[in-house]
């Protein structure tokens, strides 16, 4: 990743070096590969906007003009601690976002940017979450919105897309085979894809800059995240790209990712499994990570090996025991977001986290998002 500069205005990069303005709504390159924008200058210490209680108070980072911001109060998720004797932990947690999920930070600076260059009808493919969200911020946006959903959803998360106003298309098939089928579609509506949209990883970032600032203005040793895009290990590479470039902090944290077992692309990747070594693809409770092909995985294994990181793949039975552990301490996460709780387990038995560092877990979502798998998961738990 090149070095963060404050020399010429941002553009967008395809994979093979390729330069488009900002204001362009493509959300590809012309190589078939994905964008990014061209590396910005971090907010300093001294630019965040400390009356601003949102992700918008980073603004100084953001390739979107605050005027034509569409915000419903996204970000400052608080940060608690974790109880894990010997280990300074502690868990982000995002549902606290408008709609329950940390995609709210990325799609809101996705539809400002959206809105600001005359979209008026915006098209998602989503398991849930990231449908959820673009329905949300197209309804305070003013646009309109279609959201494209595997048939197998969250029947919780595509009531609150449609809740919000969108058009709701069921596709059978795989979450891969959903994604296809909006980019046969994007030819006639702007894709606002969280997988493919260059400015969703923007918002993405300021998970980053929050844990920096509530850590005091440092990083910690270990940032934990599940992975099934790897658009959170993006937005938390970028951050810490930015931040280490401007001195604000003295090295990055290292990125350690968990992703369900049979859908653990970025992870077998990481650690060179070949692919397709763990047999057929079957379901999993964390739906929201059951990705088969990532658009971007080649930069989501480089940022966990630049950040000196790791990778693991976690089965189901894990990730239901993180779901158990974690609401008998008061935290209702969906099965999506204990998969970086049942990694952190992981990554503390093997010692890759060592005693005394700092780590910091997000929590991608809540349970009430996911209804369905969280009965499942405590119906066979007796009262205590």
């Amino acid at each position: 990743m090149s070095t963060p500069s404050k020399a010429g205005p941002p553009v967008l990069l395809d994979r093979a070096g390729t330069r488009y303005p900002l204001t362009d709504l493509r959300w590809r390159g012309a190589d078939g590969s994905p964008l990014a924008v061209s590396p910005l200058a971090a907010a300093t210490v001294e630019q965040i906007v400390t009356d601003e209680r949102s992700l918008w108070r980073y603004r100084a980072a953001l390739p979107v003009s605050p005027e034509h911001r569409v915000s419903l109060g996204e970000g400052c998720t608080p940060m608690v601690a974790l109880d894990r004797p010997g280990h300074r932990v502690h868990v982000k947690l995002e549902w606290f976002n408008p709609t329950s999920s940390f995609k709210d930070r990325g799609v809101a600076v996705m539809i400002s940017h959206l809105r600001a260059h005359g979209a008026d009808r915006v098209l998602e493919d989503s398991s849930g979450n990231g449908g959820s969200a673009v329905a949300a911020y197209a309804a305070a946006a003013g646009i309109r919105a279609k959201i494209i959903v595997p048939a197998a959803t969250s029947r919780a998360k595509i009531l609150q897309a449609r809740a919000f106003g969108a058009q709701i298309e069921l596709v059978s098939g795989t979450r891969d085979e959903v994604a296809e089928e909006a980019v046969r579609q994007s030819a006639t509506i702007a894709y606002a894809s969280h997988n493919w949209h260059p400015m969703f990883l923007q918002g993405t970032k300021t998970i980053g800059y929050e844990i920096w600032e509530a850590l005091g203005f440092t990083a910690p040793d270990n940032v934990v995240l599940v992975a099934g895009a790897g658009s959170i290990v993006l937005g938390c590479d970028l951050a810490f790209t930015e931040l280490l470039a401007a001195g604000q902090i003295a090295r990055r944290p290292r990125l350690l990712v968990g992703q369900p077992e049979h859908w653990a692309t970025i992870a077998d990747t990481v650690n060179g499994i070949e692919a397709g070594s763990r047999g057929p693809r079957v379901p999993t409770i964390a739906e929201g990570a059951s990705i088969a092909r990532p658009i971007r995985l080649p930069e989501a294994v480089a940022a966990i090996r630049r950040s000196g990181g790791a990778a693991v793949a976690v089965p189901d039975g894990e990730i239901r025991r993180a779901v158990r552990d974690l609401a008998g301490r008061g935290l209702y996460a969906e099965p999506t977001s204990a998969v970086a709780v049942a990694a952190l387990d992981r990554f503390l038995a093997d010692g890759t986290i060592g005693p005394g560092q700092t780590t910091v877990v997000v929590l991608t979502g809540g349970g009430l998002k996911s209804a369905e798998q969280m009965a499942a998961i405590f119906a066979d738990e007796p009262p205590t």
